[in-house]
């Protein structure tokens, strides 16, 4: 069985580690796009033209389910996709943590893409899950760029800045870009102690299996791992071996435990 993932860039990185580590016997497709990246920026039309054609393509290599972990992508064109597929072909999207993240803190931030900041999807997704408690959104210029490039200073110096707007009673920050998983470790680095960071990649990889009446007991030898960059078949960028779970990826191995982030991810843990 083949489960494709589809992002502009490493964002996928996270949700195909735990889809990867529950149930590594799936095939897994990770489709990316560095000719159009990055999406953020890009009008509605060019993303869901995007998403669409590598969806497209996917199907045509065998993909049994469509994932899309990147909260861009959801937000600008999940229902488009899913008018496209469903229900031949099951359509996952990702949603911020911010239920989970309300429900635990007394006030809670969420740092995402410039996009999905302004979007009228977090503004409902705020209304409808934060109980009234306090969100203060954080908009992350620059940061997923930077760790698509594998480029440690350009990615401190976004977090830095995105820390320093972040008021400090927000004991929860809610990770609304897939990308920013990856660095959770230097993102806890600048928040203060005992900020609680929430992501949104278990829980897709187990929706994800849920949907394709899918078991998290491993079974068998572990399936394979291709990728396709901007429709034609390649291998992951260099930049994703800057990461432990890309390097795993990479190797078409068994991801292991210690090569994931928690979720969420608590003060004081590693997170390498």
């Amino acid at each position: 069985m083949t489960v494709a993932l589809i992002d502009s860039g490493l964002g996928l990185l996270a949700t195909a580690g735990r889809l990867r580590h529950l149930a590594p016997e799936l095939d897994l497709l990770l489709l990316l796009d560095p000719e159009g990246a990055p999406w953020g920026p890009k009008s509605t039309s060019f993303i869901t033209d995007r998403l669409v054609s590598a969806a497209h393509d996917a199907v045509e290599r065998g993909a049994e389910a469509l994932v899309v972990p990147c909260n861009t992508a959801t937000v600008t064109a999940i229902e488009a996709l899913r008018q496209e597929f469903e229900p031949r072909v099951p359509v996952i999207g990702t949603v911020p943590a911010v239920k989970p993240a309300a429900a635990a803190a007394p006030g809670i931030a969420v740092w995402a893409t410039v996009r999905t900041t302004a979007s009228d999807y977090q503004t409902r997704l705020i209304a409808d899950f934060a109980q009234h408690k306090p969100v203060v959104r954080v908009a992350c210029p620059g940061l997923a760029e930077g760790i698509d490039r594998g480029d440690p200073a350009a990615v401190t110096a976004s977090i830095a800045d995105a820390a320093g707007r972040t008021p400090g009673h927000c004991a929860a920050v809610v990770l609304g870009c897939t990308h920013y998983a990856l660095v959770a470790a230097e993102i806890l680095r600048h928040l203060p102690a005992g900020t609680t960071l929430y992501d949104s990649a278990e829980a897709v990889a187990r929706q994800t299996l849920r949907r394709l009446g899918r078991t998290t007991e491993p079974h068998g030898a572990a399936g394979r791992v291709d990728v396709v960059l901007s429709g034609r078949p390649g291998s992951l960028p260099a930049a994703a071996r800057s990461y432990a779970v890309g390097r795993a990826l990479a190797a078409a191995t068994h991801v292991p435990r210690e090569a994931l982030l928690p979720d969420p991810f608590l003060p004081g843990r590693e997170h390498a």
